[in-house]
């Protein structure tokens, strides 16, 4: 059975298509060149993915793939266009396409899509035949993956999906909120990689002026400008041959993107002050906390970056979509902060259990430390207790649920970021540590949601 459906009104790029999904060791492709017969073809087959040409004659990709998402809502489908626009393609991702490739097709992107999508079926596939227990057990090189406590299964999907992009030279993206572990995760990728004994470094981009960047990512000659005493590295240099991680890469000043793009596609650069040509192997792995395609909209990110480094895209998902790592988490924690401590505690009381599985949890995994961490200082007894927690969890029992209206989630991060800070009395910096997030972000969320000093004390 073909995996995979493509749809396209010109039979030389359909053929070309086929090629080199073949060649790369993929199944045949099924082709189509009449978007009339798309329905009547998904009836009598199953696709996991299909590829719909954007502009064909009769019916266009965006109309095939919103009928095709009435009758089969769980197959994905990728518009393809010759057509390099953002408004474009952020309305096909906005109308349910799960990627936007422009022509000519990116071999390297066209087949690790595929992989992607091959991969989450399988997942799918097997998650109901062996069970969501066992999906974990199934794993190839599970002892790099052990120092990651996780038991929902939708965790167990990343870890495939981190095993099967590995082992390529693929650039990648991880989305996910701040607080899911996104750096943990590209490091797995580097360990698993044929790039594993060559560095790994980790950069977070929001953290660079314009000033700043080129002198540390490209680094300087001697003489260069008044204090360049000597010859200076750059992480691009330092991690020659392994791995760089672009932490927030949203965050980058667009100005300094198109730098960042021309190293990645030359794979070459120039020292501040040096004439010299200096070439580089290193592999990109970026996250981000955000929206790509609507920082794109708006013009806040170059669509040329996204698309060079989003070859392999990772969605983490948010710790209040996977109820069940909550309390080995929490458990794991636990243990952690109280050997360190000194303290004897041997579990979570049942209220506490109660509150943090009720809990939404906006700065995630590292919330959850933070919060575990704070309590173990404040618990007197042998149980880790709801009292030691209360300032830092909100009350959320069943008589405040029947008379509160439901909130939007941007509002509940509004409610517990304000919640933070007035248990932390105005402290930025634990608050953010608290939240799990850094504190340029906390700043950038105080003036969102327009919060100031009146509602807690600054310190």
């Amino acid at each position: 059975m073909s995996a995979i459906l493509v749809v396209d009104d010109d039979e030389g790029l359909l053929l070309s298509i086929k090629a080199t999904l073949v060649s790369a060791g993929l199944p045949e492709p099924a082709l189509v060149s009449d978007s009339r017969r798309v329905l009547e073809v998904l009836r009598s087959q199953r696709f996991p993915l299909v590829l719909l040409d954007l502009m064909m004659p009769h019916m266009g990709g965006m109309e095939v793939m919103q009928r095709i998402k009435e009758e089969f809502p769980e197959v994905d489908c990728v518009i393809v266009s010759a057509m390099d626009d953002v408004p474009t393609a952020v309305q096909a991702i906005s109308s349910g396409a799960s990627d936007y490739l422009v022509k000519p097709l990116n071999s390297d992107k066209l087949v690790a899509l595929v992989q992607n999508n091959l991969e989450r079926y399988r997942f799918r596939d097997e998650l109901a035949r062996v069970g969501r227990k066992k999906i974990f057990d199934h794993l190839k090189q599970p002892d790099a993956f052990a120092h990651l406590i996780a038991e929902d299964e939708s965790m167990a999907l990343v870890f495939h999906q981190i095993e099967a992009v590995a082992g390529t030279d693929y650039s990648v993206v991880i989305n996910g909120e701040s607080g899911t572990g996104k750096e943990m995760l590209a490091r797995v990728i580097h360990q698993l990689s044929h790039r594993s004994k060559a560095p790994f470094y980790a950069v977070n981009m929001a953290s660079f002026s314009k000033t700043l960047f080129e002198d540390e990512f490209f680094g300087h000659a001697k003489g260069a400008y008044t204090d360049a005493g000597g010859e200076r590295r750059g992480f691009f240099e330092a991690a020659n041959g392994g791995t760089l991680f672009l932490d927030e890469i949203t965050e980058l000043d667009p100005s300094l993107q198109a730098k960042l793009l021309r190293v990645i596609e030359e794979r070459e650069f120039y020292r501040l002050g040096s004439t010299e040509v200096r070439n580089v192997d290193v592999r990109i792995v970026a996250a981000t906390n955000r929206d790509i395609s609507e920082e794109i909209l708006k013009g806040r990110f170059r669509a040329d970056l996204f698309y060079r480094i989003n070859t392999y895209n990772i969605k983490i998902p948010p710790l209040r979509e996977r109820k069940k790592d909550i309390l080995p988490l929490a458990r794991y924690f636990l243990r952690l902060h109280a050997g360190a401590n000194k303290k004897k505690i041997a579990d979570l009381s049942p209220e506490l259990i109660e509150r943090l599985l009720a809990h939404a949890f906006p700065g995630n995994v590292r919330e959850l430390e933070n919060m575990i961490a704070a309590a173990v200082l404040l618990e007197k007894g042998k149980t880790l207790s709801l009292v030691a927690a209360r300032n830092l969890l909100p009350y959320e029992g069943p008589e405040r649920r029947r008379n509160s209206p439901l909130l939007t989630l941007e509002e509940l991060e509004r409610r517990h970021i304000e919640r933070v800070l007035e248990a932390t009395n105005g402290n930025r910096p634990k608050a953010a540590k608290i939240l799990g997030i850094n504190v340029s972000t906390i700043y950038r969320k105080l003036e969102k949601y327009n919060l100031t000093d009146k509602n807690f004390e600054s310190n």
